[in-house]
């Protein structure tokens, strides 16, 4: 069985974000993905200081980007987060960033959680994630289950 949750942070393009063109450096947009990311954790009730006190750190293990659309200073767009628990010991944190109706980028995201003890991933990753919230109740709501046959 696989689970999904989605969750969505607005940002500002800033200006030192910008390039010489005047749109969104390429890198920043891997910046605008690592802080979704970061926060659909915490609102999962997942903060990396205790994850990190647990021996345990969530890590990138592929990441892409796909440009379809410029942005500009002063754009307000919403990171929208995507998350896939398999069997595995990999997780998906997949994204789209959204300027009003338009998708400009979509992020895709291969992650594991790491044992610091050990340097491995660890099995089941959404179950220790679940462990460690702080909210258990809003890591289900925020990670959402799928239904059977989804």
């Amino acid at each position: 069985m696989s689970t999904t949750g989605e969750h969505s942070v607005t940002i500002v393009v800033r200006g030192y974000e910008t390039d010489a063109n005047g749109h969104l450096n390429h890198a920043v947009y891997h910046q605008y993905g690592e802080h979704a990311r970061t926060e659909t954790l915490r609102a999962a009730g997942v903060e990396v200081a205790p994850l990190a006190a647990a021996g345990l750190g969530p890590v990138i293990l592929e990441t892409t980007v796909r440009f379809l659309a410029e942005l500009r200073l002063g754009d307000e767009v919403a990171v929208v987060t995507t998350v896939r628990f398999g069997a595995g010991k990999s997780f998906r944190m997949d994204a789209e960033i959204r300027r009003g109706d338009t998708v400009a980028a979509t992020l895709t995201g291969t992650m594991g959680l790491l044992d610091h003890a050990t340097r491995r991933l660890v099995p089941d990753p959404r179950e220790r994630l679940r462990a460690q919230s702080s909210d258990p109740a809003g890591f289900d709501r925020v990670l959402a289950q799928e239904p059977a046959g989804s």
